[in-house]
Parts: C-alpha cells; structure tokens; sequence
C-alpha cells in the first residue's frame, strides 16, 4: 500500500519509482515509515452543555466584557509605556473584536429565530 492510495489517490508504480529516484537523501527506511498507515485520532465526545441558556448567554457577555478590558489595560499599558509590547495589545485588540463580532451574531441568529417562531400560525 503506498501513501498516496492510503488517502485516495490512485497511482501507478512507475510513478512511484520516479519519485523514490527524485529523493535520493531521503534513507530508504524512512520512506518505508511513510507507507505504514497512521491511526486516526479518536473523534471527539458530545457532551451536554451544563447550565442554562440565561446563564449561557451570561457566560458569554461577561467573557467578552473581560475580553474588552483586557485589551483596553493593556493599551493603557503600551501608552503609559510599562512595558506591554505593541504585538499583544494588537493582538488582545483583535481577539476583543472578534468575541463582539461573535456575540453580536449570535444575538441576531437568537432575535431570527425568535421572530420566526412569533409568525408561526398555531
């Protein structure tokens, strides 16, 4: 079994030959240790979430309210010039507009479906 069939691919021991011959500093045991097939990693468990939704939605607000004063103490820092480096304020910055822009989604996905479930006829 070659390590190209092992994901799919079909292809013809002539190529294979051609392309043993274009590494020649690869040792041979070692090209041997890419034809054995690898284990998958274990598929990851469904577990169900603890709590409720109100304390879910909470969770979620005060992360991303911790998110923004992370990043506004340390831009604080970067000015007062106490040694906070300009890549992790940006970086701190980035990750407090992503969690909004999350949030910010997620609110209007649960307003969605709210209002869809409001023009639902009984």
């Amino acid at each position: 079994m070659s390590p190209l069939s092992a994901i799919g691919l079909q292809v013809s021991p002539d190529l294979l030959r051609g392309a043993k011959g274009l590494a020649p500093n690869i040792p041979q045991y070692e090209l041997g240790k890419l034809a054995a097939p690898t284990a998958l990693p274990p598929s990851p468990t469904i577990t169900p979430a603890s709590g409720t939704f109100e304390s879910t939605l909470g969770r979620l607000v005060s992360d991303v309210s911790a998110k923004q004063a992370t990043a506004s103490q340390n831009a604080a820092g970067l000015a007062t010039g106490t040694g906070v480096p300009l890549h992790q304020v940006m970086l701190a910055n980035e990750e407090a507009s992503i969690s909004f822009q999350l949030m910010v989604e997620v609110r209007n996905k649960l307003l969605e479906s709210y209002q869809e479930l409001m023009r639902m006829q009984v």
